[in-house]
């Protein structure tokens, strides 16, 4: 062992130091990310916050719409003013008009705003007032309770649900760019029949006419053979047709689709205001 050796080196300590500096600099840094990335969801909820209330407004709405501003960060659509996707939906949208013959009471209405152009501190001010929207692709959801409640207007049914009809698959090639007007439908429930509970499934389709859907029933099947006799009268009672009324923002009908549960119509408009001028 050398005279005079302490057991310590001097030298060590200062990766130590160096250490603890680097890891000082990537909490640093975690914590700012952390505190900008909280800043960008206040602003985009904010902004969301404008967005739904004057949606009450211009779709008549009893609520608050639920609002999102797609895609991150929030801050560089902010800064450009233009808002790629803004998706908005509202559940549970009674629409009635009496003129027009139109009562239904359990309406999903939802739209999807592509490029939404506004200055960020208008829209934190809610003065929207000269917004615009390059795309709006609206949709309205028809599900089974109205469907029941308009059926039953004619005959008597309980527990109508509404699937697409898978029988069979599509012959023809199918454009995915042309909007469908018409779409084969599946309708289960049960009716009455001079006492008796009688369980039926109908076949058939719907269709866009002049922006309504339309069903028409091509084929009942009935639990009971011997009552095949009432087919015809259960085939003209599900001929309903129903009118949703104008889609968000006014958007033109253009197509119809069968989903579980619910009937969707949809349509898009181009080139228009946030808020009605």
């Amino acid at each position: 062992m050398t005279a005079g050796y302490s057991g310590q080196n001097p030298a060590r300590a200062k990766p130590k130091k160096k250490s603890r500096r680097g890891k000082f600099l990537v909490i640093a840094v975690i914590v700012l990310g952390v505190l900008l990335v909280a800043a960008d969801f206040a602003l985009a909820a904010a902004g969301e916050y404008q967005i739904a209330q004057r949606m009450r407004e211009k779709l008549q709405l009893n609520e608050d719409p639920s609002v999102r501003i797609n895609g991150f960060p929030f801050i560089l659509q902010a800064i450009r003013g233009d808002y790629t996707h803004v998706r908005i939906d509202a559940y549970g949208v009674p629409i009635k008009d009496e003129q027009q013959g139109v009562d239904l009471r359990d309406l999903d209405v939802g739209a999807d705003l592509r490029h939404t152009r506004v200055e960020l501190a208008d829209l934190l001010a809610g003065n929207v007032s000269k917004a615009t929207i390059d795309t709006v692709e609206g949709s309205v959801r028809i599900k089974a309770p109205d469907l029941n409640r308009l059926a039953n207007q004619v005959t008597p049914f309980d527990k109508l649900s509404i699937e697409p009809d898978n029988r069979a698959a599509t012959q023809t090639p199918v454009d995915p760019k042309v909007p469908k007007t018409t779409a084969a439908i599946k309708l289960s429930g049960q009716t009455n029949v001079a006492g008796k509970v009688i369980t039926l499934t109908a076949y058939g389709q719907i269709a866009l006419v002049s922006g309504a859907i339309q069903i028409n029933i091509d084929d009942i099947e009935l639990d009971d053979a011997s009552l095949k006799q009432i087919i015809p009268q259960l085939r003209q009672a599900l001929a309903i047709k129903i009118d949703p009324g104008t889609l968000p923002f006014n958007a033109t009908p253009t197509a119809v689709e069968v989903e579980s549960g619910s009937f969707k119509l949809s349509g898009q408009i181009a080139d228009v205001p946030l808020v009605q001028r």
